[in-house]
């Protein structure tokens, strides 16, 4: 019985830490580097001309997939954007992947207007047919992945909050060497 028990216990203990790794409000380093999947099947590019991760080399990027009806993602948009503002001089791109939860978000005027209500000038990405999202195998909006400046994924997070630790791994990649 005793056995039985410690492997509940075990099992349950494995299933919190999986559990803790993958659910939305989760931040974590992305373990072991691994190379971030170039942009795909993008529809449309706004406020920007086609971007491509290998020609960001050299640069952190920050990838944000949202859709502007969720609430989450419009909660993160400000800081999003205050990144975007306070860190581009300094090396920081980052790149909207809009990814529609419902069919009238595929429309490129409502996303235009969301872009101009949120303020939003950074370049996105319309990735109305789920290219790039399943690329980066996302499950969740908000989702935020930096890439270094070697194009490898070195953090994310899921879901609202973590602000200041996002920051922070921002400013951290921004430092190192190119």
């Amino acid at each position: 019985m005793f056995a039985s028990m410690k492997k509940i216990a075990l099992g349950a203990l494995l299933a919190t830490s999986l559990a803790a790794s993958v659910v939305p409000g989760a931040a974590q380093a992305a373990g072991t580097p691994v190379p971030a999947p170039e942009f795909t099947g993008i529809e449309n590019w706004l406020n920007s001309p086609p971007l491509t991760l290998a020609s960001q080399r050299g640069k952190v990027v920050l990838v944000d997939f949202w859709t502007y009806t969720c609430i989450n993602c419009i909660r993160t948009l400000p800081y999003v954007t205050s990144w975007h503002q306070k860190y581009k001089d300094q090396g920081l791109v980052v790149v909207g992947v809009h990814t529609p939860e419902f069919p009238f978000e595929r429309s490129t005027p409502n996303v235009q207007k969301a872009l101009e209500r949120f303020k939003i000038t950074y370049p996105v990405a319309q990735d109305n047919r789920y290219a790039t999202w399943e690329a980066y195998r996302n499950q969740y909006w908000p989702a935020v992945y930096l890439i270094d400046k070697q194009g490898q994924i070195v953090y994310r997070h899921f879901g609202e909050g973590n602000y200041a630790e996002t920051e922070a791994e921002i400013q951290r990649l921004l430092a190192q060497p190119g």
